[in-house]
């Protein structure tokens, strides 16, 4: 057969998008339907599109929130004092680390744990070269405990997470398909935005993250994608550049 006939290459797959990223993963999203806790099928097919998403060559981070065990903002009853319930809330998001890495190293993946408290016994120790060494290595890498300081949000902690990395972008999982004008488990008419600026979501308080974190992502001028969590094959689209979700940018 003739070099004119031979048969054509296979086209390689584009490559993704991005190459690092912080993944914040809510407490809530690991509990899956039963609305409570760890719900073991929730986080092991979170951890299997996690590992398909790394095999593309992503250094992958992950922010862990404890909403599922615990949130001080709704404790009122308890009467818990605000310091102690958010050192509470820390405890519980490396309870949830735990779960994700134990998830993640059934797929295959080297995972590492690293909690802004320390407790040498269960996770390493929160420091920035050695998590960006994990990741250049191929490891995914779990930061919990948020900042280790009360008054500062899981959302905060993927902010700073972020920029000490120097994260491409941060993926907000959530249960809807993006950022709303009004919640659309409660409104169904509300209008999904595509691309919104870093002031629009401050000044019409769209609540997707804290202020804090839009703050410090717009001073640092890092993206933002919100994304369905549940729709399977999500997370790879986002990494791919895929049109998901709604876009948080400079404008």
């Amino acid at each position: 057969m003739s070099s004119a006939e031979a048969a054509p290459q296979a086209i390689p797959q584009a490559s993704p998008l991005y190459k690092r990223i912080v993944l914040k993963l809510s407490g809530e999203s690991l509990q899956g339907p039963q609305g409570y806790g760890i719900h073991a099928e929730t986080v092991h097919a979170s951890a299997k599109e996690l590992k398909e998403v790394r095999d593309l060559g992503v250094e992958v981070a992950i922010v862990v929130g404890g909403g599922n065990i615990f949130r001080g903002t709704r404790q009122k009853s308890l009467a818990i004092e605000r310091a102690t319930a958010d050192h509470m809330g820390m405890l519980a998001t490396v309870i949830n680390g735990l779960a994700l890495q134990d998830a993640l190293e059934k797929q295959g993946c080297f995972t590492r744990l690293m909690s802004a408290v320390e407790m040498q016994r269960v996770a390493e120790p929160f420091i920035r070269r050695r998590a960006t060494r994990h990741l250049e290595k191929g490891r995914v890498v779990i930061f919990a405990a948020g900042t280790g300081n009360p008054y500062f949000s899981t959302d905060t902690a993927a902010a700073l997470r972020a920029m000490e990395i120097k994260a491409q972008v941060i993926v907000k999982a959530t249960r809807v398909d993006g950022i709303y004008d009004a919640d659309p488990e409660k409104v169904p008419t509300a209008k999904m935005y595509d691309r919104l600026s870093y002031m629009d979501v401050l000044t019409q308080s769209l609540g997707v993250m804290d202020s804090t974190a839009i703050s410090l992502c717009k001073d640092n001028k890092l993206p933002i994608i919100v994304f369905n969590l549940n729709k399977a094959g999500n997370i790879r689209r986002v990494v791919m550049g895929e049109k998901v979700g709604t876009m948080v940018s400079a404008g």
